[in-house]
């Protein structure tokens, strides 16, 4: 299939806690990519990494890698600093894995207007995007559509930062129906596909990078995961909207059971499709 997917880490029923473990049995499980989850700091070494590579590539697993939830592109001095390091070890750690996308939580709005932030991170996200090229480090940089009003992440905000040569968005349609309880219908989340294409055209459809769960969500947005079958998300209407779309790329499941409703999402798309 075109649109393969998976799970926002090493599944629960591996044998192992590791990568490695994880890409096996994202096969097993006939799933068709994880994503690398380097949430908590960039702690695999480059000997790993290209064990992971080999692994993935053997079992035709695709990877991804998420960057630390510890980043905020809207900052200054060390801490601007540190964010874009943690962006780029990141991205060259998750290169040499063989990952095409590292997506990032690009940082929040604080004191400034929204236009203002959207400039300042953009400015750094140019600088990580010249050194990654200028290091021969191929991979696209995504950013996550978020699930508050006080982070930088809307739908407008991660389609408008592709102005950025390398950059594309990751779209979090969790995150968009727990901004404001809509967005969790076949027509709303057609709207949001169309909008991508609009902006992105039809490379935009041909090339996603989706997370999805089951979540909780409060006036002000997002506050955890859930699974499916605990959630209001209308996963099957989304899944829907996939094939009326012909989507293709990676669909990457955050859901607390993480395997599990990254199956029945591929059951939906099978049996819809």
């Amino acid at each position: 299939m075109s649109l393969l997917f998976g799970t926002a880490g090493t599944p629960h029923s591996s044998r192992g806690t590791d990568s490695i473990s994880g890409i096996r049995r994202v096969h097993e499980l006939g799933l068709g990519c994880m994503e690398l989850e380097f949430v908590r700091g960039v702690k695999m070494g480059e000997k790993t990494a290209r064990e992971v590579y080999n692994i993935s590539q053997q079992l035709g697993i695709k990877l991804s890698v998420h960057a630390p939830y510890y980043i905020n592109l809207n900052a200054e001095g060390e801490t601007l600093s540190a964010s874009k390091e943690r962006i780029l070890n990141s991205a060259r750690i998750g290169n040499i894995c063989g990952a095409k996308s590292v997506v990032i939580h690009a940082g929040f709005i604080q004191k400034y207007p929204r236009g203002v932030v959207y400039e300042r991170i953009k400015k750094a996200v140019v600088d990580i995007m010249d050194i990654l090229k200028s290091e021969g480090v191929d991979i696209i940089l995504r950013v996550e559509t978020m699930g508050r009003g006080s982070q930088f992440g809307s739908l407008e905000e991660a389609l408008a930062i592709t102005e950025v040569d390398g950059v594309m968005p990751c779209i979090d349609f969790s995150h968009l129906h727990a901004l404001s309880g809509k967005n969790n219908s076949r027509d709303e989340f057609a709207s949001i596909l169309s909008r991508i294409e609009e902006k992105l055209g039809r490379r935009g459809l041909d090339d996603m990078h989706i997370h999805v769960s089951g979540i909780d969500y409060s006036d002000k947005g997002e506050k955890n995961h859930l699974i499916f079958a605990e959630s209001d998300f209308k996963y099957n209407e989304l899944v829907q909207a996939f094939v009326e779309f012909d989507i293709k790329g990676m669909v990457i499941c955050e859901s607390p059971n993480l395997e599990e409703d990254a199956l029945v999402l591929k059951r939906e798309y099978e049996k819809i499709f």
